[in-house]
């Protein structure tokens, strides 16, 4: 077994020819930052999103679930920040007319215009290779513009929501009264958010249509510090409990400059892409910002009375946020294996049992009637706890390298012995170590190696 490292345009290959990720809108011609999972992607990221719901949410007596609307009141965007503030720095080129983010160009992590344009004086079009064809650069909002009713003026503009989190600080009263929560308590959420990425790229990883798993923890402020340290810890262990190798993982502390204005300290688990480390998970104190500001827009209290110290305040916020679709890329990047077997090479997707689209195979040996029935009947005993696929096409051999490239754990072949016996043969996807378990025995044998 080696290491093999995919470059990107090997791994978009692979994501469609194996059914994980499709160009969105691909006869039309495709649409820049918009992509669809396809049927082994939507598995994947299924199983991400309850895994991400099983160690946050269920693991945690103190954290509860909510799913807010994509379209909120334009109210909540102003409050929040967003409307005049969720900017980036846009440059055209005069040569070739494309358009790009002015500090990616520019090469420095800076929203400050005069310095972009400063850097930008000598700095060569991505596009077309031309130096000093940038127009000055200027601030571009993110967020989609859309209408509510039939009228589009600006008493009905609101926004797709460019974040989970809006509608989660909008219903923190409700939950907290609902559920009779005291702090330290979190509120979780997985759902879309929309942003209109000036240049969407590096295949799933910088989209204009993403899925993201947002927690809000609110705490006491004196204990910010405290849960945000917790909360970095326990990200970076879900993230290697899932499979993502720890060698490809790293912590980047944000410096003052590097932080938003509302933040008092904030952190990027990294990912080793191909295109190098880039965040994957952003921890963040966000302090008493969100809670303050919805007050001071709404009018509605939003401060903790706290009975044992009889204190009152506005919770401080730590928020872990991390992307569906940049999770799913690395663990395709992850899983991705390579080695010889009997001369031949067999690629392997070594996800973990619980993150695989798909659990178990039924491959019967032949199309012959005999096992097509007794094959089919042996999916109907183990299918409904978790994903099995039936397979009968070309050769057994093909058919279990195809189950090894999309990370299937165990491949059930049912064969011509198998009508005497009353038995098939499993085999294990990492080592290909096959053993025959009875029929009646084969739905308990393969849950508890699932679970195991």
């Amino acid at each position: 077994m080696r290491e093999k490292t995919l470059s990107m345009e090997e791994l978009v290959s692979l994501a469609k020819r194996r059914g994980f990720i499709f160009q969105a809108s691909e006869i039309y011609g495709g649409i820049s930052g918009f992509w669809d999972l396809g049927p082994y992607g939507v598995e994947l990221a299924n199983n991400i999103k309850q895994s991400w719901w099983k160690y946050f949410v269920y693991s945690n007596f103190n954290v509860v679930g909510l799913d807010t609307t994509i379209i909120q009141h334009s109210k909540l965007w102003k409050a929040s920040g967003h409307v005049d503030t969720f900017v980036d720095p846009m440059v055209d080129c005069k040569s070739c007319k494309h358009r790009f983010r002015a500090d990616h160009v520019a090469g420095i992590n800076s929203a400050n215009l005069a310095k972009l344009d400063k850097a930008l004086k000598n700095k060569s079009c991505p596009n077309c290779g031309k130096v000093g064809t940038f127009t000055s650069p200027h601030h571009f909002n993110m967020m989609f513009k859309t209408y509510v009713g039939p009228i589009e003026d600006g008493a009905n503009q609101t926004y797709l929501r460019p974040e989970t989190a809006g509608g989660i600080f909008a219903q923190y009263e409700l939950v907290r009264e609902t559920t009779r929560k005291k702090l330290p308590f979190g509120i979780a959420q997985i759902g879309k958010a929309f942003r209109n990425e000036i240049t969407p790229g590096d295949f799933i990883f910088r989209l204009r249509e993403f899925i993201q798993m947002e927690l809000e923890a609110f705490v006491h402020p004196k204990e910010a510090d405290k849960w945000y340290k917790f909360w970095k810890e326990y990200c970076m262990n879900w993230l290697l409990d899932i499979g993502l190798k720890k060698e490809h993982l790293r912590l980047h502390d944000h410096r003052p400059e590097e932080r938003a204005h509302y933040a008092a300290a904030s952190t990027d688990i990294q990912y080793r892409y191909p295109f190098g480390f880039k965040e994957l998970y952003g921890i963040a104190n966000r302090t008493d910002y969100d809670l303050s500001v919805h007050q001071k827009e709404s009018g509605k209290d939003l401060s903790y009375f706290d009975e044992e110290t009889k204190e009152q305040f506005i919770p401080y916020i730590i928020e872990p946020s991390v992307g569906v679709e940049r999770l799913l890329m690395a663990l395709l990047l992850d899983g991705y294996d390579e080695e010889e077997v009997k001369g031949e090479k067999r690629i392997v997707m070594r996800f973990t049992k619980q993150l695989a689209p798909v659990k178990v195979a039924v491959l019967p040996l032949s199309k012959k009637p005999e096992l097509s029935t007794l094959a089919r009947n042996v999916f109907k005993k183990i299918s409904g706890e978790y994903n099995v696929e039936y397979d009968e096409t070309q050769s057994i051999g093909r058919r279990y390298r195809r189950q090894d490239e999309i990370g299937t754990p165990y491949c059930v072949t049912i064969d011509f012995e198998s009508l005497e016996d009353k038995a098939v043969t499993v085999r294990e996807r990492d080592s290909m170590k096959q053993e025959r378990i009875k029929i009646e025995e084969l739905k308990q044998h393969l849950l508890k190696e699932l679970n195991h």
